[in-house]
């Protein structure tokens, strides 16, 4: 890789601090190659004296010195932080947004002077553990140099994949909202146990390693998973109860209906 440009953060928080540990630990940047800008006092300190990365109040100053800027803000302030950044981002740098919902189309537009080099990211919060999945969709503009180096950015902190725009709704249904149903079924397993007679804590424990557990085998295996659940489902044993009662109780449709549900929200919010 050549000599990394220096990547600016507007926005510092939780997920900003992901990819900054992320590309800090894995040696692309230098704690000098990076800066970031906030305006909460608490989240620029963090930046500073727990990562060693200089950090700032304004935008327009960072865009300035940045060769490679990442938007890590809300989506309901994008379109005033490009507002602000439209007069100071030079067209020739290259844009990343990792917004929900925020097309490359919408950005380059609100910057202005297209084509825009835009790579548009949508992480996972997994990334705080290092174990993030993030799908990258490049805009019209980017090349396939600034994909490579957009990727190798996110791989430093989980799995990346490359996807066409035009899927990225269907990913933040899967990976990008994923994290919370997987939640939601361990919620459900551990009040499962506790009915049965467990303690919270315990049936925590044990829900929470067995997820781990599973997920490392699906991975490491790459067996399909309805073959891996196969196996330990014994004819006439504990496990076909389960999956007996659930299947009776629609859960795997209800599943996907929410999925395909999260979709069509995303492209109802998408600009």
């Amino acid at each position: 890789m050549a000599e990394p440009r220096k990547l600016g953060f507007v926005g510092a928080g939780n997920m900003a601090e992901a990819i900054g540990r992320g590309v800090l630990s894995a040696k692309l940047f230098g704690p000098k190659d990076l800066l970031a800008s906030d305006p909460a006092a608490g989240r620029r300190a963090l930046f500073t004296e727990q990562l060693g990365v200089e950090a700032i109040d304004s935008n327009s100053d960072l865009v300035e010195r940045c060769e490679t800027v990442l938007l890590a803000v809300k989506p309901q302030v994008m379109g005033d932080v490009l507002a602000g950044l439209a007069g100071h981002l030079a067209a020739d740098k290259l844009v990343i947004s990792i917004a929900a919902g925020i097309s490359t189309a919408y950005i380059g537009n609100a910057l202005g002077e297209p084509p825009r080099r835009i790579v548009r990211v949508m992480p996972n919060t997994p990334m705080l553990a290092g174990e993030g999945m993030s799908v990258l969709a490049a805009g019209a503009a980017a090349t396939d140099e600034d994909l490579a180096f957009v990727r190798r950015i996110f791989e430093s902190a989980g799995r990346a994949l490359v996807v066409d725009e035009s899927l990225i709704d269907a990913v933040t249904a899967v990976s990008g909202s994923g994290p919370a149903y997987f939640f939601y079924f361990v919620e459900a397993i551990v009040a499962g146990g506790v009915r049965a007679g467990l303690t919270e804590a315990d049936a925590t424990t044990l829900a929470q390693q067995t997820m781990l557990g599973a997920a490392k085998l699906l991975a490491q295996t790459g067996e399909a998973p309805a073959e891996l659940r196969r196996k330990v489902t014994s004819p006439g044993g504990t496990t076909e109860a389960a999956i007996a009662s659930m299947d009776a109780a629609q859960v795997r449709s209800c599943i996907a209906d929410g999925v395909v549900a999260a979709a069509e929200r995303s492209r109802q919010l998408g600009k």
